[in-house]
């Protein structure tokens, strides 16, 4: 028989979502869950999901049955809106954790499902964190969603296209749910300030410890919800029942940053981390590494990007950037971290404060887009190797010109092969460095007696 998360028998009807819960007292139960909408119209945030017509209120009416993918970061009502669903429709609601269940637990739910189905009792299947099931996990959800034998309702923090099978999510509803704004945010605090279900109205807020709450949420209504209960709490050990901004510092050390080392944040972070530094914005690469650093990221992970960056979009406009990336990476791997985040902080700073070019990457992949197109051509004879017996009889190394002893230490004759004569690789940018480059390569080209474009 399925349990609930506190061992009891699961319900053939749904919870009370508003948080009474049976054989638990009031004080036990986190105020987040105690907070819980009843209803979809209690539901904070998300109106673009929740408008008349929407998939989920017809989802809630009961006028569709189709499961649906809610992704989105953590706190933003995922749970709150399955188990609203299962109470608007009087269905069972069932919920597998896929950190926990198995293949052997999602069996066993959808076989009591179809069991209540055949009663008349139609079954709301929360999952939540799909994208930790596995491929076999997955399929054995498919046949029971096809046929809807259950409302799935499947919550991720990562995008599902990536982690879910495709049958599975082409049978179902892919829905985006955001970040709460500060204003949905602080409408909830009020609410838990003066619930019944909450703080009853025992504590007075101030606007700068309110300001604080709002900027450690992150947009997260769980860890708002959490942050104010630890400070009723801190304000309580003190023997007051006003929770000012010192109470608040005092029970909340410091804004949880939401971050998923293998997840879309890892990629989303680092994406903005490397573009603001292409757009040369100080400031943001800043911010972003700070970010990451901040929530664990790998020092060494964020030094290999710097150093690939200092290549691909810098180069020679200021060559001087790539050792100063090098050189943080060494720094990283000799002292660790924390003291390492300076060397990065000060990779960070030079690629974004100098000149930017791609004239290097473009360079080495025009050259190698001409080598697979098959536009190689045979080494000019008198570049050949003449260092072996009998290579003056085929004629390699015939009129070769030693570029020491030329004028200027260029000598003019050809390098490319035929082929590819006339062929243009590196085209240096008028910034940085690379403005007198491309001046030097001017003339290296006109004593080299080529044609210049």
């Amino acid at each position: 028989m399925d349990t609930d998360l506190f061992g009891n028998p699961e319900p053939t009807t749904p919870p009370d979502i508003g948080g009474s819960l049976s054989g638990v007292s009031h004080a036990s139960v986190p105020l987040a869950v105690r907070l819980r909408p009843r209803s979809i119209d209690e539901i904070v945030g998300q109106q673009h999901l929740l408008g008349p017509g929407s998939p989920l209120r017809r989802l809630v009416e009961g006028s569709t049955a189709m499961s649906v993918f809610l992704w989105g970061p953590p706190g933003v009502g995922k749970t709150t809106i399955a188990a609203v669903v299962a109470a608007a429709g009087g269905r069972r609601f069932v919920e597998l954790s896929a950190v926990t269940a198995g293949v052997k637990e999602v069996r066993a739910a959808l076989a009591e499902a179809k069991a209540q189905l055949a009663r008349g009792v139609p079954t709301v299947l929360f999952v939540d964190e799909v994208h930790r099931f596995s491929k076999a996990q997955q399929d054995v959800l498919l046949p029971a969603v096809e046929n809807r034998l259950v409302t799935l309702i499947a919550a991720t923090t990562e995008n599902p296209s990536f982690s879910v099978i495709s049958p599975l999510l082409s049978r179902s509803l892919l829905l985006t749910l955001k970040p709460l704004e500060e204003s949905e945010l602080s409408a909830l605090l009020d609410r838990a300030l003066s619930d019944e279900r909450g703080l009853a109205g025992a504590y007075q807020l101030s606007a700068e410890a309110r300001t604080d709450l709002l900027r450690f949420a992150g947009g997260d209504a769980r860890r708002v919800l959490t942050y104010l209960e630890e400070s009723a709490a801190g304000a309580e050990a003190m023997g007051v029942t006003d929770i000012t901004a010192e109470v608040v510092a005092a029970a909340v050390d410091r804004a949880a940053v939401r971050y998923d080392r293998s997840g879309d944040q890892h990629y989303d972070v680092i994406s903005a981390f490397i573009k603001s530094l292409r757009g040369s914005d100080v400031q943001a690469g800043l911010h972003y590494l700070a970010r990451m650093l901040e929530a664990g990221e790998d020092p060494r992970f964020v030094a290999r990007r710097l150093i690939i960056l200092a290549s691909e979009d810098i180069g020679m406009a200021a060559p001087s950037v790539l050792q100063t990336c090098v050189a943080a990476a060494q720094a990283v791997a000799l002292i660790g971290m924390p003291e390492a985040r300076i060397n990065l902080a000060q990779a960070v700073i030079a690629c974004a404060m100098a000149p930017k070019s791609n004239a290097v990457i473009v360079a080495i992949d025009a050259a190698l887009a001409d080598v697979r197109a098959g536009r190689i051509g045979a080494v000019p004879p008198h570049l050949r190797d003449a260092h072996y017996a009998g290579a003056k009889d085929y004629g390699h190394g015939k009129g070769y010109q030693y570029a020491h002893d030329a004028e200027h230490g260029v000598a003019a004759q050809q390098y490319l092969p035929d082929e590819l004569a006339d062929a243009r690789y590196y085209r240096p940018t008028g910034h940085g460095n690379e403005a007198a480059m491309a001046e030097r390569l001017a003339m290296l080209e006109q004593l080299l007696g080529r044609t210049s474009e």
